[in-house]
């Protein structure tokens, strides 16, 4: 049963300005296209960013917290990722309708969730 409640304590070690939260991939893809999600402590907030190999800029709901999210906050800030209409590049909106694969050592049962997502669609 996955914890939909579970919430890191803390998304920084001290090993960086940033912390990696997640890999996701997209293998239906044309391109097989990857997008990393980070965060990133300012002012006392965590601020979040997704890169992609094109550098679109997207949109993200939440953008900032205060504290690190909870796994039902994060998928939801994965799951409505935009990018921004005027820095499209690579058809990523397209891409992002897709179902990822997901890696993360800082959410355990990321990758489950979206296992079973892919299975119950028939991608598996």
């Amino acid at each position: 049963m996955i914890d939909f409640e579970f919430a890191p304590k803390s998304y920084f070690d001290g090993t960086g300005p940033s912390a990696l939260l997640a890999k996701l991939s997209y293998p239906e893809s044309h391109w097989g296209e990857e997008i990393s999600i980070y965060a990133a402590p300012l002012d006392g907030k965590i601020y979040y960013e997704v890169v992609d190999f094109y550098g679109n800029e997207f949109d993200l709901s939440p953008e900032k917290s205060q504290k690190p999210l909870t796994l039902q906050e994060f998928i939801f800030l994965i799951e409505t990722l935009e990018v921004v209409d005027n820095s499209t590049k690579g058809d990523m909106n397209l891409t992002l309708s897709g179902i990822p694969e997901a890696k993360s050592n800082v959410y355990p049962q990321l990758e489950e969730y979206f296992t079973e997502k892919r299975k119950n669609f028939g991608m598996l």
